[in-house]
């Protein structure tokens, strides 16, 4: 029955905290002081061994338990904050004293959502025995991005490599790696334990993956910050293979691709004595400790960045793919390029945004259409794409509208593009008849004349 005046919840309240002091002071009955530590020594009086020799016995007994507390001690968690094989940039970087405080708190935000992966392939064998975890792939990071409460499960995102059983170039445009889908994936947790990673999808022009596991407690989901800047202070984040941190400070750099690389990459500029490891799939992060970024291939320090990460993973959450559309063209973008070459262009021909064509596929729609090497896409459905981000999340948001319009993959559909030729000096608008695929565009018997 309640009272009136509330009364009834001041009971409980005061319940709680009769249970609270009760709980207390069991563990303060429970509890037994240790005795001090003291370094034993023999008074100098005391001190020959032939005259007193049980004050020696004792002393070495005394001597050897000393020793012994000393050594529990010095194992325990606290003892082992100071022996650190490679210390942090945030630790010993006196370049970073300026943001040495809000870094600490971003990153130590952000490392809650991020784990590490392993992956292997069939059953081992050594002389015998056979280890069920099968033939090491690879070890990589990821990050927590959904936990759902009823089922206990967990969605991972990472990058693709986990589960990328061939890699015999490093151009990326041939389109020749090739990935295991029933690899064994364990999901390496904050705690120790480790449980199995299930997949469920990956796409392989982004080298985005996406894997399952049961857990039981809550897990932390990262904040994303869709706006990331040239210039701007960032930490890449990663695991080694005892969990511990690794962070890598540097600042975010954007330039056209080198010609074997994918054009939805954003670069990470870092000091030439930070070596950049056990990170990749791991997250590049802002002083708000909010992702910007996801490490996708640590040799050239390239991430995909977050506004083309968040595009992903909403299509693959309400479609189960990432669909995009394959243009048949390379490009690079004339804000990147040196202002010289910018200003020189605009003084010239009056022209000083857009995308250059770099190259063109062999017998696709646009080489058809007459697009060469070196004309200039200034807009693409009527808008004006300035980068090849931009260009990317394009692509992304127009599948998206392909997919909510109840249309499917492999589909063709029509792109309006604004060229500029530049060796007639024309400019045209024409439709590019173009396909929606999630598999990785592949650019094979390109053409540059």
């Amino acid at each position: 029955m309640y009272d009136q005046d509330g009364s009834s919840s001041m009971v409980e309240t005061n319940g709680a905290r009769v249970d609270e002091m009760t709980k207390e002071e069991e563990e303060l009955s429970s509890f037994t002081p240790k005795s001090p530590i003291s370094k034993p020594y023999i008074p100098d009086e005391l001190n020959d061994p032939t005259v007193y020799p049980e004050v020696l016995a004792a002393f070495e007994d005394a001597q050897a338990k000393y020793i012994a507390k000393l050594c529990r001690r010095t194992a325990l968690f606290t003892s082992q904050y100071r022996r650190v094989d490679a210390p942090s940039c945030l630790f010993h970087h006196e370049h970073l004293h300026h943001i040495r405080e809000p870094a600490k708190k971003a990153v130590l935000r952000a490392a809650k959502s991020i784990i590490r992966l392993s992956s292997s392939v069939g059953a081992y064998r050594v002389v015998g025995f056979v280890f069920a975890d099968g033939e090491p792939l690879t070890n990589c990071c990821g990050l927590w991005i959904e936990w759902d409460k009823e089922s206990k499960t967990g969605t991972i995102l990472t990058t693709a490599h986990l589960i990328r059983s061939k890699h015999p170039t490093e151009n990326h445009w041939e389109g020749r790696d090739e990935y295991d889908i029933k690899a064994n994936v364990t999901v390496h947790l904050r705690d120790g334990t480790t449980a199995e990673g299930h997949y469920l999808y990956h796409q392989e022009h982004y080298d985005l993956a996406f894997f399952k596991v049961r857990v039981v407690e809550p897990v932390q989901l990262p904040s994303f910050n869709g706006s990331v800047h040239c210039g701007q202070d960032v930490f890449r984040l990663g695991r080694d293979q005892s969990m511990d941190l690794r962070i890598t400070h540097g600042r975010v750099e954007y330039w056209n691709p080198a010609s074997i690389e994918r054009y939805h990459y954003m670069y990470f500029l870092h000091e030439h004595d930070d070596c950049l490891c056990d990170d990749d799939g791991g997250t590049v992060i802002d002083l708000d400790g909010k992702v910007v970024g996801l490490i996708n291939n640590h040799l050239s320090a390239s991430f995909v960045p977050s506004s083309i990460l968040d595009n992903c993973v909403d299509l693959w959450r309400n479609f189960g793919c990432i669909p995009r559309l394959h243009l048949g063209m390379k490009f690079d973008s004339i804000r990147l390029l040196d202002p010289i070459n910018v200003e020189r262009m605009w003084r010239m021909h009056n022209i000083e945004e857009g995308l250059i064509v770099e190259k063109v596929s062999k017998e696709s729609h646009a080489e058809k259409l007459g697009i060469f090497f070196g004309d200039i896409i200034e807009c693409f459905n009527g808008e004006h794409i300035y980068t090849t981000i931009e260009l990317e999340n394009m692509l992304l948001a127009d599948c998206k509208d392909h997919f909510n319009q109840g249309k499917k993959l492999n589909a063709k559909i029509d792109v309006s593009i604004q060229v500029f030729h530049t060796d007639e000096r024309v400019r045209r608008t024409i439709n590019l008849n173009v396909e929606v695929s999630d598999h990785g565009e592949i650019q094979c018997g390109l053409t540059q004349t």
